[in-house]
């Protein structure tokens, strides 16, 4: 069978740009992760290197995904820290 990245193959290597992604997330915030992404990205080698760009599209994607991913963790962080009550407001309403 000949790989090539146009459908249907390209469908499997979402599942590429999905290990990337995951493992650039697990960094980003500080995850160790419990599976092994480098050896799920690593079975993928030979058949990137039948396509000398399928890295970097790959990559491009998963960088992408992984950057919406975190600017909604962040402000989904941001929102719950405006909803905390103000401590320092409740005391002075107490005294």
């Amino acid at each position: 069978m000949d790989f090539t990245f146009q459908p249907p193959f390209l469908a499997g290597l979402s599942g590429y740009v999905a290990e990337m992604g995951s493992a650039f997330l697990c960094a980003a915030l500080g995850i160790v992760p419990t599976v092994r992404h480098a050896d799920y990205i690593g079975a993928w080698l030979e058949v990137l290197r039948e396509d000398s760009r399928a890295i970097f599209r790959a990559a491009s994607a998963a960088t992408k995904a992984a950057d919406w991913l975190l600017s909604r963790h962040q402000e989904a962080r941001s929102a719950r820290e405006d909803q905390k009550p103000d401590a320092d407001a409740w005391l002075r309403r107490a005294a």
